[in-house]
């Protein structure tokens, strides 16, 4: 029962915020935005849905694992923080990448300590989630792709801001 609720759970924040991601493209693009790294776009909403295949898929090979309480509570800690990173960016929030020409990027809340402190929440996000019901290889398998998925998008996001900054 708690996979099941924690699952739904994740899925229904994940397609919140694809929702919001929407709204604020919306904004964005009546703004004058201009969009970015649309050809590894694709590739990154694959890895994410995979992602919750593989979580499901593994809950039940694995014959429906405990729940780690400790993991649960870093996993809310992880959440928050990327609350905090998301409300912080406000409209400028999106999961692809638009620059409005002559917008500067956003130095407020955990972006006036780090530079992609919403990139460094995923990369926790992806480690802890499978984690919470020990699933071993989706963490590990999925924390190395991630990776690579982030070495091209922040290579790409640095590029994009570097032109004024």
């Amino acid at each position: 029962m708690h996979f099941f609720i924690f699952i739904i759970f994740f899925i229904a924040q994940r397609l919140s915020e694809l929702f919001i991601a929407r709204r604020n493209e919306k904004w964005l693009l009546s703004q004058g935005a201009v969009q970015y790294g649309q050809e590894h776009y694709p590739f990154m909403i694959a890895l994410h849905t995979l992602f919750i295949v593989s979580i499901i898929t593994e809950y039940i090979l694995r014959q429906q694992p405990p729940i780690s309480w400790i993991f649960l509570v870093l996993f809310l800690a992880v959440l928050s923080f990327k609350f905090w990173a998301l409300l912080s960016l406000g409209k400028y929030w999106n999961t692809k990448i638009y620059r409005i020409p002559g917008v500067y990027p956003i130095k407020r809340g955990p972006y006036k300590f780090l530079k992609h402190p919403n990139y460094m929440e995923v990369v926790c996000e992806i480690a802890i989630i499978p984690l919470v019901f020990h699933l071993y290889y989706t963490a590990i398998s999925f924390t190395i792709l991630n990776a690579a998925m982030l070495t091209v998008r922040i290579r790409v996001e640095n590029r994009v801001w570097a032109v004024s900054s």
